[in-house]
Parts: structure tokens; sequence; C-alpha cells
């Protein structure tokens, strides 16, 4: 696809969305970025324009669209030659009802692919989620790869789980029926810098860990990829015609969030961080009244592993480690005076 292409960016206000959108600009392209507000498009421009040059700020255009609306989405699509659709509810915690996350992710991206369709515009990149792949109750070593799926029947408990499969399901549907060209990534937990003082879940728990906020914490495992790695990833796609009809994990590696409070620790001496792991009854004490650790409880003690050697062979990219992607995102939060 040739970079002179418009390309419609959902979500653009997101923390991976305006990395989306700058990685893109800085490729050539140019975007047009879709926030809820319009009011957010100022600090979508403020976020991103620091990183450009002068010569490249003309090539940045907003549109105000809302996933649970029809309104706009028409004129958004008009003249554009592609669709990175990223954006879609993340919650740190359980929503009151279910329906808060899934009906905005499945019908938001019903209505942007047909909305994509009905301008012309065939090439669609879709952010979903490694939620999608990986099956929590799975306990006999399987690594997950892109052939998984998780059992959206088996998830009501999980909005958030659930809302990802079932939006992604839905996204390969239409785009079969509709002859839509389609890559998905299904990124793990995404950390790394950030480009304004806003930030979405991923980060409030290395926040969570700066603060000292608990005394221990649950041996919990996380994927992690940098969120520089996810938007050059979307970047990519748009460039090589082998991703179409594809998915591709995006991981560079796991920790437990024990090592995550040992490498903020050494990295931050000085601030008072917890490292050590908290006993299982301890949690399902806390849990009846933290909402964030009550939905972390069900993974304690258990690190799912995802193979992302698709990803680096076919997007040609070498994953920023795990460890790094912390530190960049912490780095990120203490500079800006946000912990």
């Amino acid at each position: 696809m040739s970079s002179a292409m418009r390309v419609v960016v959902t979500g653009a206000s997101g923390f991976l969305g305006k990395h989306v959108v700058l990685a893109l600009i800085q490729a050539g392209y140019s975007v047009r970025a879709s926030v809820r507000n319009p009011a957010m498009a100022e600090q979508v421009r403020r976020a991103v324009l620091p990183h450009m040059d002068d010569n490249t700020s003309s090539r940045l255009e907003f549109a105000a669209l809302d996933l649970t609306r029809d309104a706009g989405w028409a004129e958004a699509m008009a003249g554009a030659s592609a669709l990175v659709h990223t954006a879609s509810p993340c919650p740190i915690t359980q929503p009151k009802s279910p329906d808060d996350l899934i009906r905005p992710a499945v019908d938001g991206t019903r209505r942007a692919l047909y909305a994509a369709k009905a301008a012309g515009i065939d090439r669609v990149v879709l952010t979903s989620s490694a939620i999608a792949v990986v099956q929590p109750w799975r306990r006999d070593g399987h690594i997950f790869t892109e052939d998984d799926w998780s059992d959206a029947a088996g998830l009501p408990a999980q909005p958030y789980a659930h809302s990802k499969v079932i939006a992604e399901r839905t996204a390969w549907k239409i785009a079969a029926h509709e002859g839509l060209r389609l890559t998905v990534f299904n990124p793990t937990l995404i950390l790394g810098p950030l480009l304004d003082d806003r930030f979405g879940s991923s980060m409030q728990l290395v926040s969570r860990i700066l603060r000292g906020r608990d005394p221990m914490l649950p041996r919990l495992g996380l994927s992690i990829v940098d969120v520089r790695d996810v938007a050059a990833a979307h970047v990519r796609a748009l460039e090589r015609d082998r991703t179409q009809g594809q998915r591709f994990i995006l991981a560079s590696g796991s920790l437990w969030l024990t090592d995550w409070g040992k490498v903020l620790k050494s990295t931050y001496p000085r601030r008072r961080m917890p490292t050590r792991a908290a006993p299982p009854w301890l949690l399902r004490l806390l849990a009846l009244f933290d909402g964030e650790i009550r939905t972390a409880l069900p993974s304690v003690g258990h690190m799912d592993e995802l193979c992302s050697d698709k990803a680096r062979r076919r997007l040609d990219i070498d994953f920023i480690p795990p460890d790094r992607a912390l530190i960049a995102a912490a780095e990120a939060l203490v500079s800006r005076g946000l912990v």
C-alpha cells in the first residue's frame, strides 16, 4: 500500500491509538483519527506533534465517532484506503453490566467494518487481544498460538474477554462475507512510554506498584508487549500483503508480578514498593474490598505461555524485552509526575 494513502484510525485517544497514529504518520501515511468527543482531538494532537516535523503535521485530521452510534461513520471513511480499528473499551475492573463492554466492542467493530465496506475500503487492521487466544482454565503447559481461541460461551463471568472474542469473531465473519482483507493483532498486556499524561488500564498496574499501594503482590504471571512494537506491527501489516487473512500474537515475554516489583525496585531503590508474594488467603481477603484484586484472583499462581514466532518472522519484529517495556512505562510515569 502506498504511503500516500489515507488511513482511518479509530480509538486515537487511547494509549495504543496515539502510538499507532504517530507511527503511521512517521511512515508517510495521512491519518484521519477518530475520537469520541471532538474536544479530545486537541489532546491527541498535542501528544503526537512533538514527535513530528512541521512537514508532517498537515497529514493528521480528526473525526468524532461513537462505537454505539451510526452518526459520522460514512463521512469519516470517505476518501480513505484503509481502516485501523483499535477502539474498544478496556477497564481494569469488572463493569456493573457485561453489556457496558460487550455492546460497544461488538457493535463498534460491526459498525466500523461495514462503514469501511460502504466507503469502498477493503483493507482493515483490527486490534483484538491475546485474551481472545488464551484459555485461562488450561493448566497443562499448553503454548498458545494463533490457532487457539478462547471459548466465548465459557466466559460469561469475564465480560472483557467475552467482548474481545465476540468482536474478533464478528470481524472475521464480516470480512469473509464482504471480501475485506483483514489482519488481526492479539497483543498481550501493552506497556511502554507515554505520549502524554493520559494512560489506560494496562499502565495503571505499573502506577499502582510505583505508588507502593500494596505491601505484597499476587503471584500473577503476565505476558507483556511494548506499545512501540504493537504500533509498528500495525504499520507493517498495511505494507505487507502476506499479513492479510492472518492473526498475529504480539508478545515479548512474561514476568511474574512479583518480578515487576523487583525490576522497579532496582530501578527506583528509594521508592517504597512491594516485592514479596502475597499468600492466597490474604488475596481472598483483600478481594472483598478491592475490585482490581478481585478481577485478578482467578489467575493467581498461573502464567500463560504464548508463541509470537509468527509475528517475529512475517513482520520482522525484534520485540523489546518485557523488563525494558516495564521500565519505559515506569520512567514515563515518574518523569511526568504521575506517580
